[in-house]
């Protein structure tokens, strides 16, 4: 398929007409830093949502997951960071919704017309004059300009804002998709639609519809967030929200489905990229690559228990080619192979042939692992099946930063 994206710089969620976004501080963070955000929609947007699985499902999330099943549309999404708002029993579920009709009062649109999350430390009740003060600030705020202001705000430990927006021409004119992510710890999602963390915001202009949202985002989350794991860890507030608007006046029609999908796609690649390489204290970004594996669930399977490996992980940050602890990760992911068959590459480096040692000398296996960025090819040689997910190192630093960890 010819290319019919491309990325516009300096991009984020107000980059598609029709969208506002501010970021401001409200007081949650000790630092003073933006901890507040706010998206608008200037009219009702179709919306789509895909959501943690994790069973202590974030208060937020709860409700968020809620009116995206029983609503095909929204105006805004209200974000605080410097508390998750997790583990809060019915005071949580309260002030969940409190955000969602305060921020509506102050907007004149209906309470259920706005989706809510938050992102940082867990068990901690929100202090709602805090919240609504900053709602004020935060409605006040917004601007056409305010995108990159709002990745700031819902930052955590990430090191910067991430933020990006395409361009996207179809058969009847073009639209632009914008996204806004953060996270860079406790990231392993599985999110599923509609069903420290992974927030992701994403506008557009165009016109679909929501079924078609549903499909193109669970079909774009199983290529990006979900294919991304930094320490393991699967947080109880993952949440990606879609708001298409068609304020464009351009509807994806089934001829251009596939073309947009593609954008959407590679996107949220991006973003997952920029994630991973932001991972908290991370030093090297690893694609695992999982090939002839008998089924695609053995791959996944497979893929993970290397990239979620520790002994694996600290090894790269170490630039050490012990492969012993890449292979013993095979052997208890819980898959049957034969280890006899299993060859190993470092990028395109031979480290590992039918189950042993494939003879390539230590010090330029090192010399791979020295790369920011290299890759983890494993052949199983069982079938025709693969999978890949994205990775980092595990550092001194990684350790320190959660450690010290509170907001």
């Amino acid at each position: 398929m010819q290319q019919t994206h491309k990325f516009i710089t300096y991009g984020s969620v107000t980059s598609p007409r029709g969208f506002t976004a501010s970021g401001i501080a409200a007081g949650l963070k000790y630092s003073g830093k933006p901890d507040m955000g706010l998206i608008f929609s200037e009219v009702p947007a179709k919306v789509s949502g895909a959501f943690t699985t994790c069973v202590f499902a974030a208060a937020p999330v709860q409700v968020c997951k809620q009116r995206v099943l029983e609503n095909e549309s929204a105006r805004a999404v209200i974000i605080n960071s410097g508390n998750a708002n997790a583990c809060t029993g019915n005071p949580g579920l309260d002030a969940a919704h409190e955000m969602c009709s305060y921020t509506a009062e102050k907007l004149g649109i209906r309470a259920e017309d706005v989706l809510v999350s938050s992102t940082g430390r867990i068990g901690v009740q929100l202090p709602m004059d805090t919240i609504k003060s900053g709602i004020d600030k935060a409605v006040a705020a917004r601007s056409s300009e305010g995108g990159n202001d709002l990745a700031q705000a819902i930052m955590t430990t990430d090191t910067v804002p991430k933020s990006a927006a395409v361009e996207v021409e179809l058969s009847n004119g073009k639209v632009t998709i914008g996204a806004a992510v953060k996270g860079s710890g406790m990231i392993d999602p599985y999110m599923q639609v509609p069903h420290a963390t992974m927030l992701c915001y994403i506008t557009t202009d165009a016109g679909l519809e929501k079924k078609q949202l549903d499909d193109m985002l669970y079909s774009g989350i199983n290529q990006s967030f979900n294919r991304i794991t930094i320490d393991g860890d699967m947080s109880t507030n993952d949440t990606t929200i879609i708001m298409a608007n068609g304020v464009s006046g351009v509807q994806v029609q089934d001829k251009d489905a596939a073309v947009f999908s593609a954008a959407l796609q590679a996107l949220m690649q991006q973003l997952a990229r920029e994630m991973v390489i932001d991972g908290e204290g991370a030093t090297k970004f690893v694609e695992v690559n999982i090939s002839n594996a008998a089924t695609e669930a053995d791959a996944r399977c497979l893929a993970e228990a290397i990239g979620n490996s520790l002994l694996c992980k600290t090894a790269w940050f170490g630039n050490d080619p012990n492969w012993g602890r890449l292979v013993a990760a095979l052997g208890y992911s819980g898959v049957k192979f034969d280890p006899d068959l299993v060859d190993v590459c470092y990028d395109d480096m031979p480290v590992v042939s039918k189950g042993g040692d494939a003879g390539t000398p230590e010090e330029e296996l090192a010399e791979v692992l020295k790369k920011s960025d290299f890759k983890v090819n494993v052949n199983m040689n069982a079938g025709s099946a693969g999978y890949w997910i994205w990775t980092c190192d595990i550092s001194y630093e990684y350790v320190k930063i959660n450690a010290e960890y509170h907001t």
